[in-house]
């Protein structure tokens, strides 16, 4: 299950930097707008230490972790939604993403210039919501205005779409994202074919310098109460800090160096675990000689849906799952000791996976 984060801000608030020490990849971080011209788009390894139990235990071949793919989209200014600066093709870019990693600039430098000349990080948070919630009032206007003749003849479908596309006009309209519209179930699917950008769910990443890392600073504090209503999360990160661990060779000199600075682990650990909260994910395991791999799926999912995952083949032809809770397989240390503990468990289509299960399934094609 492919994950795409796209990460957005203001030209200059730390975006390519961050991106940088995410994946590795080298986008041009400059100290000016529009230098990531093309999205750039990187693939993260998400750390689970659990693999790394199951590897020592079953020895595979190899070990697949599983992975979130993050695309640096190109700065946003005013008048985006109206096709300004890099507007059209950033907004096209984020509307294929699956969350919104939003990151705002919370720490003064005098060397690197803000594009609009002092650090503000709520008034740049409104500037990117009001370029989206524009674009989104573009496109649900249009859909309202293709409903009207259906409307005018009865069409009690079309009543229904007509009155929630009003709803969410109105909350455009008064500076809200369309997410803070609440919907009934089948709500929902009208809502989700429109693809808006503001139902979306956000992660605010407030970068800070080095001093203000562990404890933050009267920015975040902004940041913080800006958001209170949003159902989003806030995270602090150092980009910069984040950079400086990427360049270091050994796991035990980025432990050292996270350790003078008060830090438990990297930021960058945070941020995923992050995402997959916000997006309600969770994750559960294949292993074997050939190989230890994890997989991301949707909270609530099924075993079948699970197999799904893996292959469409394994979904239509599911017959069961055996299932080994993760704490079971480590501690009794084998497949085959969690077999004769009776600790391995024979599920069918009803069974809801859980995060960490080990699973083998059977399937007919």
């Amino acid at each position: 299950m492919a994950l795409k984060c796209g990460i957005v801000g203001l030209p200059n608030v730390g975006k390519s930097t961050l991106f940088n020490c995410l994946s590795n990849a080298k986008a041009q971080s400059a100290n000016f707008p529009f230098c990531t011209i093309e999205p750039n788009v990187g693939v993260i390894t998400v750390p689970d230490n659990r693999l790394e139990e199951l590897e020592k235990l079953v020895k595979p071949e190899r070990v697949l972790p599983t992975t979130i793919e993050i695309v640096d989209i190109a700065g946003l200014v005013k008048g985006a939604s109206k096709g300004e600066g890099l507007g059209n093709k950033f907004l096209a870019n984020i509307r294929e993403t699956d969350a919104i990693i939003h990151v705002v600039r919370c720490f003064d430098d005098g060397n690197v210039v803000h594009v609009d000349g002092s650090v503000n990080p709520v008034r740049d948070k409104e500037i990117i919501d009001i370029e989206l919630q524009l674009k989104d009032l573009e496109t649900v206007e249009k859909n309202f205005e293709g409903l009207k003749r259906k409307v005018k003849t009865g069409d009690k479908s079309a009543v229904k779409e007509a009155e929630l596309l009003e709803r969410i006009i109105k909350a455009l309209e008064s500076g809200k994202s369309a997410r803070t519209v609440e919907l009934a179930e089948d709500e929902k699917e009208i809502v989700k074919k429109l693809q808006l950008i503001t139902t979306k769910p956000v992660l605010y990443l407030c970068n800070v310098d080095e001093s203000s890392v562990v404890g933050g600073n009267k920015y975040v504090e902004q940041v913080k109460e800006a958001v209170k209503d949003e159902n989003a999360e806030v995270l602090v990160i150092g980009a910069q800090i984040e950079a400086d661990i990427a360049e270091l060779e050994t796991y035990e000199e980025r432990k050292e160096f996270l350790t003078d600075l008060g830090l438990e682990e990297a930021g960058v650990n945070k941020l995923i675990r992050t995402a997959y909260k916000l997006l309600n994910l969770q994750t559960y395991f294949t292993a074997g000689v050939k190989e230890v791999r994890a997989w991301t799926i949707k909270e609530g999912m099924t075993a079948p849906q699970a197999a799904g995952v893996i292959h469409t083949d394994f979904e239509k032809g599911f017959i069961r799952a055996e299932v080994i809770k993760y704490n079971d397989f480590v501690t009794l240390g084998s497949e085959a000791a969690c077999k004769d503990a009776g600790k391995m468990g024979v599920e069918g289509k009803e069974y809801v996976v859980s995060d960490g299960d080990i699973m083998h399934f059977r399937f007919n094609v």
